[in-house]
């Protein structure tokens, strides 16, 4: 086999391994359970859905409002109706800061984590000041990107392990997609936040222009200092984007190179 095939391969191979193991897992197991929680049936909920969201949870923000022997145990977070947020990996991270939230009680500010399949953090209070300014909670936006996201990130581990397992031209350009993923976030990230800064409501108490939410670092709006970074997840796709690529070029060459042979 070709050197260049086989390092196609291993990249190929681990950029699936980190998408399974950040998202399309996590995400699979964890499927619907929000919803059943939401409808009050918490005693729907599957051993495995909370032994992963458990798993997954470690040394994650919690809200300041969960009790904290409740922390990191799904069963007794639905017991103590703390806020429960997504298994994946959160990929972006937003925090508030104001004077009528204190550093004692709340020592991260407002933080929200952003997740491929929904939100993580302190996603209610967040939502309150949103309506406070006029806009929208966050469940508004992104409605689709959450339903079709567990499904398209299995079309797309299928695509690469077809292009692992056969040396086609036109197979080896999935693996663009893949590499596409930080961009892809970013531009959609980007679009969600324009939309709900201009798309302000008359019911807010507190009247601001339109204006564009801080994308990435350090901004302000109103009273309220806001943060925007990347976090554990958004380095995830990285890898995965960059592993991609190296999967690609190398196949590229491997093909190329057998063709002239």
């Amino acid at each position: 086999m070709h050197p260049s095939l086989i390092k196609a391969r291993v990249f190929a191979a681990l950029a699936l391994i980190l998408l399974t193991v950040a998202f399309t897992f996590p995400m699979i197991a964890f499927h619907g359970t929000l919803n059943k929680i939401d409808a009050q049936k918490g005693d729907e909920v599957s051993a495995f859905s909370t032994s992963v969201w458990n798993m997954y949870n470690q040394g994650r923000y919690k809200s300041v409002t969960t009790p904290k022997e409740a922390h990191n145990d799904l069963t007794k977070m639905i017991e103590s109706s703390s806020e429960i947020g997504a298994a994946s990996l959160p990929i972006w991270a937003v925090s508030l800061e104001a004077p009528n939230y204190p550093k004692e009680a709340f020592p991260e500010g407002i933080p929200v984590f952003f997740h491929f399949d929904g939100f993580s953090g302190e996603v209610h209070e967040m939502n309150t000041i949103n309506h406070y300014v006029g806009m929208d909670p966050m469940w508004v936006g992104g409605t689709l990107e959450r339903e079709i996201g567990i499904y398209a990130l299995l079309l797309l581990s299928l695509f690469m392990i077809y292009f692992i397992a056969y040396n086609q031209k036109l197979v080896n350009l999935v693996m663009l997609v893949p590499a596409s993923l930080p961009l892809l976030f970013i531009a959609d990230y980007s679009y969600w936040l324009y939309w709900f800064g201009h798309n302000l409501h008359d019911w807010g108490a507190f009247k601001i222009k339109p204006f564009m939410p801080t994308v990435f670092g350090d901004g302000k709006i109103a009273q309220f200092t806001t943060h925007s970074y990347p976090t554990i997840g958004f380095y995830m796709i990285v890898a995965i984007s960059l592993l991609s690529l190296l999967a690609f070029f190398a196949k590229q060459k491997a093909l190329k190179e057998m063709a002239e042979a």
